[in-house]
């Protein structure tokens, strides 16, 4: 009778291999062999290992006998497979990955698995593996705008600032307006989801008017104060920010983040907050609304409410509003903001001189 080769861990092996045991973030494979060794360790026979994990004998003895030989480092590799060797050379490779990065196809803005695969004599699915292997998405594009805003830093250190830092006796709003808001009807009934088919709705829609949510989201405990108007000029502005002051106690002083909308800073709103000095207004740099967190709140509203919504008339769509915001105030959770200045900045940075070499190549 054969006898499996006893495994003894020093202290250190015994810590990382039950905290592989535990990982949530590792790979299913590892977290298993990790269990396995523990096991070996622990005086189990392969059979008994075998039963507890649901696999074979000779699994467990061959993860117990690489553990022997190559230690926790083996667990992490696995043997070669067998199968056709490769075919496409490490040259067609290359040329593939560079053709996609720095060159763009004849009278196409990207390039296809079908042009790729013309342009370099292999097949599309060959062009399809190469990406996959290499992160490469060419049908994909992301939009995104760097700030020129000359005190960017400035403005970026006092928003985060007041989101990591809030002073005291003081409460911090993120405010704007999500204008343009359609009340949209669909032309037809949309079709329920059932099993093997998910909801339908008409593409196309009739136009019963727009209307403008003004928002301040308190960012210490997420609840937000709302208003609906048709228009969003500076006297809507200045009745919501009279909103926010009645609505708040007149001890505490109040920190407003806001954009550069013109609205914003129009004479008359100037003139109202010098009269009301608890008020402070901050504004994100420009082309930065991202440092709002406000627009999270937006974000969420537009999935969850408005995108799939049907709306008869302009009272149907501000009904719905003031019931997802309802909603939300019962059980508000505040977004937490997890970033620091100083890597925002380091990122910003980066791309401008990303764009500055690109404009000077």
């Amino acid at each position: 009778m054969r006898v499996a080769p006893p495994i003894e861990l020093s202290p250190e092996e015994r810590k990382e291999l039950e905290q592989i045991a535990r990982a949530r973030s590792l790979p299913a494979r590892e977290v298993e062999r990790a269990g396995i060794v523990l096991r070996a360790a622990d005086g189990w026979l392969d059979k008994d290992i075998a039963a507890e994990f649901d696999i074979m004998p000779e699994k467990a003895a061959r993860w117990r006998r690489r553990f022997l030989e190559g230690g926790i480092a083996a667990l992490r590799k696995d043997a070669p497979r067998p199968g056709r060797p490769r075919t496409v050379p490490e040259s067609k490779v290359n040329l593939v990955v560079a053709k996609t990065t720095q060159e763009k196809p004849v009278a196409a803005t990207h390039w296809s698995t079908r042009s790729m695969a013309a342009a370099v004599g292999v097949s599309e699915a060959t062009v399809r593996r190469i990406w996959h292997a290499h992160g490469l998405k060419p049908h994909l594009a992301e939009t995104f705008k760097v700030s020129n805003d000359p005190q960017f830093a400035e403005k970026l250190e006092a928003i985060v600032g007041l989101y990591l830092n809030p002073p005291e006796h003081a409460i911090v709003f993120c405010v704007d307006e999500k204008s343009q808001i359609q009340a949209l009807d669909r032309t037809q009934p949309s079709l329920p989801m059932k099993k093997g088919r998910c909801g339908t709705m008409t593409h196309d829609y009739k136009r019963n008017g727009t209307v403008t949510l003004f928002a301040a989201l308190n960012t210490l405990d997420g609840a937000v104060i709302s208003m609906c108007d048709d228009r969003h000029r500076h006297q809507e502005w200045l009745r919501f920010l009279r909103v926010i002051d009645e609505l708040n106690p007149e001890a505490e002083e109040l920190h407003l983040i806001a954009d550069n909308y013109a609205t914003h800073k129009h004479p008359k709103v100037q003139r109202w907050l010098k009269r009301h000095p608890r008020i402070h207004m901050h504004f994100t740099p420009t082309s930065s609304s991202w440092l709002n967190m406000v627009e999270r709140f937006f974000r969420d509203l537009t999935t969850k409410r408005l995108r799939r919504g049907v709306f008869r008339s302009i009272e149907d769509l501000i009904v719905a509003i003031d019931e997802y915001v309802d909603h939300h105030n019962a059980a508000p959770k505040p977004f937490i903001w997890t970033a620091k200045a100083r890597d925002i900045l380091e990122k910003v940075q980066r791309a401008r001189r990303t764009l500055d070499n690109r404009h000077s190549a």
